[in-house]
Parts: structure tokens; C-alpha cells; sequence
């Protein structure tokens, strides 16, 4: 069975008048007849919601009985465009709901993924110090157990040996601009050094 096509309306680009009541308005939708109100087409209590947020547009249009696509013609690309929907009130309140609930738990998410890395960087941190303890049995305790110290030989390591940060340098780039060049690649490899490795 297809899939009904969608109501389009037309948002107006010159003057015009309904053919059942001679009302006009920014948008209209086209009948047999000629180009009808939103109230002549039954479709006057809906609301306008904007393209721009997916999320948004797919929840508010699945949770309204009746929809519409808006639609606008581009004389610079000589074809409609789609401007938003028209849905009913309440589900656009419903949309922004399950969206804001959305947005609310990424960013508990996001709290809880920046917990277990500083957890997990305490962890490498303890062991990297008993490392160097065992390499320099005579390395003072606080330094074995300097975060940035062990953070910047490993960032080093990164930067020698998985950038281009050498060549760079041999090219002629300053140290600092070289830097700024790499600091995207480093961080992605810190970030997937501070995952368990699984064995193949």
C-alpha cells in the first residue's frame, strides 16, 4: 500500500484571494477550484514549525493528526523549497518535550563519560608511575606521581611518533603553529588510549 503523499502549502510570493472566501494570507494551498485560505482548507488551526531541527520536525509531525509541508518557490533556483510543516499546537509541545528530554540525558551522558575518563586517567596514572618507579627505582616519589608530567611524556610520545608534527617542523613551521596543527590528532589518540585495548 503507498504511503499517502503529503498536503503541501504554498507560502505566497504576490497577492492573491481565496476562492471560497476572497480572504488572502501568506500561505495558501491550491484546490481544483484555485487557491484556498488555510481556514477554507480546514487547516487554520495548525501552527508553523521551521525547518532547521530534524528531531524537532519528525517527532511534531508524528504526533499531530493532520500535517502539511510549507513549501516556497526560489526564482533563483527555479524550484520549490521546503520552508517547515504545519502541525497542530500540541504537538509541537510534545516535540519540544522530547527533545529537551533528549538534550537532558546527552548531557548526563556526557557527566558520566567525563567521570569514568578522569577515573580511568587516575588508574593509567598509578600504574605509569609503578612503571617508572621499576625503570628509575631512584625517581623522587612526587615526581613518579606528577599528573602533568606523565600526561606530557605521553603527549610527546603522540606527537613524534602518530603526527606529522616532525615533518612539519622539518618544513619550517614553527614549534607553536606545528603544535596547533597536530592538537586535533593528539587528542583523538589520548581519547582512544584511554579505552581498554580488546584483543583481536
Amino acid at each position: 500500500m503507498n504511503r499517502p503523499s503529503d498536503l503541501v502549502v504554498i507560502a505566497a510570493l504576490k497577492e492573491w484571494a481565496c476562492t471560497s472566501c476572497s480572504g488572502t494570507g501568506d500561505l495558501l494551498i491550491m484546490d481544483d477550484a484555485g487557491p484556498l485560505c488555510l481556514h477554507c482548507a480546514d487547516l487554520g488551526h495548525l501552527e508553523f514549525l521551521p525547518s532547521g531541527d530534524a528531531a524537532m520536525t519528525r517527532r511534531a509531525k508524528k504526533a499531530s493528526r493532520l500535517s502539511a509541508v510549507v513549501v516556497r518557490w526560489s526564482r533563483s533556483r527555479k524550484r520549490y523549497e521546503r520552508q517547515g510543516i504545519l502541525v497542530e499546537p500540541q504537538a509541537i509541545e510534545y516535540a519540544e518535550r522530547e527533545c529537551l528530554s533528549d538534550a537532558e540525558v546527552r548531557e548526563r551522558r556526557r557527566e558520566r563519560d567525563a567521570t569514568r575518563r578522569a577515573d580511568e586517567d587516575q588508574r593509567f596514572i598509578a600504574e605509569f608511575a609503578d612503571a617508572i618507579r621499576v625503570q628509575f627505582p631512584g625517581c623522587p616519589a612526587d615526581r613518579a606521581f606528577e599528573p602533568d608530567a606523565v600526561r606530557l611524556a605521553v603527549v610527546a610520545s603522540i606527537r613524534h611518533t602518530d603526527t606529522d608534527y616532525d615533518e612539519l617542523l622539518m618544513s619550517g613551521v614553527d614549534r607553536e603553529t606545528a603544535r596547533y596543527r597536530i592538537f586535533d590528532r593528539v587528542e583523538a589518540v589520548l581519547d582512544s588510549w584511554r579505552s581498554p585495548r580488546h584483543p583481536a
